[in-house]
């Protein structure tokens, strides 16, 4: 699995930190080249530059990706793209129906859906050309069993399990697979930030595997989907989550 990716090159959107940090690295050392993608300059660069460091390639694109027409405009200057990586998100922040007015409730829904659906349709001349290409979509465990609070949250990652199932229906016949990952619980800045420290220990201890996913825990799931073992794999949901569903937590 070492150089599993040798060769393509993979777009990761949101990999300026937490878990797009983890897939880009990860990717990277499978052999891909990385093009490493945010809307905040410093994260972006130091992203290529952890890469770069353990000797792999990486180069960096800037966009909001709320932005569509500059956002797709900066994926058609890239060129070549074997793998788009839908990653960029926002956390939900914990927050209640009555916390969610129409600006916090538009930015979820045009990071995590519009950004996914015009980041795919950017890529798609290409990969059709090719008859090939594969695309990794990030779901979230609260799609797949909700959730008390961040009901945006798990709507918008609910539309990209839509997405993922009904595109990959749409693009077999291009040899096009399409996949997600639906993290369980990760302690990240995004977590830490939606939850307390105290909160985050009672969860971790009703985990069945004992602990919440690490970031490269998620990141095996994304570089396996992107290697040719999972050829054969397309419109499936993928769970790293410590068996969280097994109890139906």
């Amino acid at each position: 699995m070492k150089k599993s990716l040798k060769g393509k090159s993979v777009l990761v959107t949101g990999s300026g930190g937490g878990l797009g940090r983890s897939h880009a690295i990860l990717l990277a050392e499978r052999g891909a080249k990385i093009i490493v993608h945010d809307i905040i300059t410093d994260s972006a660069n130091e992203t290529a530059e952890l890469i770069r460091g353990n000797g792999q390639k990486a180069s960096v694109l800037i966009s909001d990706i709320r932005d569509i027409t500059d956002f797709q405009a900066s994926i058609g200057k890239i060129g070549k793209i074997d793998i788009l990586v839908n990653n960029a998100g926002v956390g939900g922040k914990g927050r209640k129906i009555e916390d969610i007015d129409i600006e916090i409730f538009n930015e979820m829904f045009d990071v995590h859906v519009r950004g996914t659906f015009f980041a795919t349709k950017a890529v798609l001349p290409q990969m059709k050309k090719r008859n090939s290409g594969k695309i990794i979509n990030i779901s979230s465990i609260f799609a797949m069993g909700g959730h008390d609070s961040i009901s945006h949250y798990a709507a918008a990652k609910s539309a990209i399990s839509g997405l993922t199932k009904s595109w990959a229906r749409e693009l077999a016949p291009w040899k096009i697979n399409v996949n997600a990952v639906a993290p369980g619980f990760v302690e990240t800045e995004m977590t830490r930030a939606s939850t307390s420290q105290r909160d985050i220990r009672r969860l971790e201890k009703k985990m069945p595997l004992g602990r919440f996913c690490k970031p490269i825990d998620i990141s095996f799931a994304v570089a396996w989907l992107a290697s040719s073992e999972a050829d054969m794999i397309s419109g499936q949901i993928i769970s790293p989550n410590s068996g969280a569903v097994i109890v139906g937590y």
